[in-house]
């Protein structure tokens, strides 16, 4: 992508961690926020002629969107680096065209060895960068979950974890696996979780069948998450609550959401947000290759599947099977299930992620001093461009050039 060095955003609705300034800039300076300007600012500042100034005629001007839990879309899909290692390029891209800015692929279960491939193209993809939504890191979904709570993903492979199997995997990805989900009853579970979080990683509780007092353990371990809040997962009863109830009643926990209207009735979205802290709410699409793509069948890993009505479910069986959402849509979707404002939702899509994987002092924010990382939407919440470090990585091509 062409990387702007100085660049004016001006006559836009600018949505900063505190406040909403209307008609304000921001002035981006080397991929970073440098200042963000109020209208009065901008009517009273005289700028050099030579600078890129770009007129957002009144269009919302957001964070971008930080997804920290993504599969796939628009065709691509992280295991199949394997055999095609242009994968996380056309994701970051897709990612991109619907408001993300940075993401972590996330993996599925597998043997050791294909996932060692796996994060380790993941990590030349890092290496390399992408042109469009920036790779964070890794999400390791997996393999160390429970057979009981295996949703869309083999319990044959499923296994307990070891260090020299985690070590292969975290030195493969040269030590960027920023986000592990693993069912801390298994055994062992606990000094995993430990181990983990001494090396800055963090542990979320997913496809888990633990009790309530189990989940009390590991966050005393360490645990800080919960991947999609109760998909895969015991639940909530009066006398056991499970992974789910210590999720909601657990302050010390953040947890994430699928909020497509499939995965979790529109009430518990809405429900999840009254009683959850403001900053322990995380939005995520799960999405795999189909998202974005028409009706058919589609493969999830090693598994078939079929994708009707943007539902996506096993071939056999019919589980649900990842998402068909992308973070624009699940930012519309949770609005109206909600029925709250932008600036209640926002931090759920950028500030909440980008704090559970330890990035906020770059992402998450528009601030003085984090990288310029923006989608532009219409008032209707649809996307208009997306920028990277202050350049532009997607503009709708129904738009006029801004």
């Amino acid at each position: 992508m062409t990387r702007l060095t100085d660049t004016l955003f001006i006559n836009a609705n600018v949505y900063t961690e505190n406040e909403v300034l209307r008609g304000a800039g921001v002035f981006v300076q080397g991929g970073k926020i440098a200042s963000i300007l109020t209208q009065q600012e901008l009517e009273h500042h005289t700028w050099d002629t030579a600078l890129n100034v770009v007129d957002l005629a009144g269009k919302l001007l957001l964070p971008g969107f930080v997804d920290v839990h993504v599969h796939g879309g628009g065709g691509f899909d992280t295991m199949k680096l394997v055999s095609e290692p242009g994968q996380m390029e056309g994701l970051s891209r897709f990612a991109a065209s619907k408001g993300t800015t940075s993401f972590l692929p996330t993996t599925l279960t597998d043997e050791a060895d294909r996932l060692v491939k796996v994060v380790g193209e993941v990590r030349r993809a890092m290496d390399h960068g992408t042109s469009g939504a920036e790779i964070l890191g890794i999400h390791l979904e997996g393999p160390y979950l429970n057979p009981k709570r295996s949703g869309a993903q083999k319990p044959e492979d499923m296994r307990t974890a070891t260090r020299e199997e985690l070590d292969r995997i975290i030195e493969s990805s040269g030590k960027s696996v920023r986000l592990i989900t693993l069912a801390p009853e298994l055994d062992g579970g606990m000094d995993i979780i430990r181990y983990l979080t001494e090396q800055g990683i963090t542990v979320s509780i997913g496809h888990s069948d633990a009790t309530y007092e189990e989940v009390k353990q590991a966050v005393q371990y360490g645990a800080t998450h919960v991947t999609h809040l109760f998909n895969g997962m015991s639940p909530l009863h009066h006398r056991e609550p499970g992974v789910a109830g210590a999720a909601l009643m657990m302050d010390e926990l953040a947890v994430e959401m699928i909020c497509d209207g499939l995965h979790l009735r529109e009430e518990l979205v809405s429900y999840v947000f009254r009683s959850k802290p403001r900053d322990k709410v995380v939005l995520i699409t799960d999405a795999m290759e189909a998202a974005g793509l028409p009706e058919g069948e589609y493969m999830l890993g090693k598994l078939p599947v079929i994708m009707r009505c943007n539902k996506v479910t096993l071939k056999e069986g019919g589980n649900l099977a990842g998402s068909a959402l992308t973070m624009d849509q699940a930012l519309r979707n949770a609005m109206t299930f909600t029925n709250r404002s932008l600036e209640d939702i926002l931090p759920a899509l950028t500030l909440n992620p980008a704090k559970q994987i330890g990035m906020e002092h770059r992402k998450g924010s528009i601030a003085k001093g984090k990288d310029a990382d923006f989608v532009v939407m219409h008032e209707d919440l649809t996307v208009h461009s997306t920028y990277v470090r202050g350049s532009v990585v997607y503009r709708d091509p129904n738009e006029v050039e801004a």
